[in-house]
């Protein structure tokens, strides 16, 4: 079986990044982390991951991310 990628929506304007792991109507949503909300359908399925501030956040995932493979090297 293979599963279809998620698609990744970015907007520029808001700084939000959009993560469609599955359509479906979005029933509610929980905050994993500050600015991070998994969107639920009303089956609790997750159908999407909303990033705001995605700029800021993800930039300090990529530094952590380069410190691991300099650390690897």
């Amino acid at each position: 079986m293979i599963k279809k990628k998620p698609v990744v929506r970015y907007d520029n304007k808001i700084d939000a990044l959009y993560i469609v792991a599955k359509k479906g109507l979005e029933e509610e949503f929980v905050e994993v982390a500050p600015g991070v909300n998994v969107e639920l359908n009303e089956e609790g399925d997750v159908i999407g991951i909303e990033i705001l501030n995605a700029s800021k956040i993800l930039r300090s995932v990529f530094r952590s991310v380069s410190k691991l493979e300099t650390a690897r090297i």
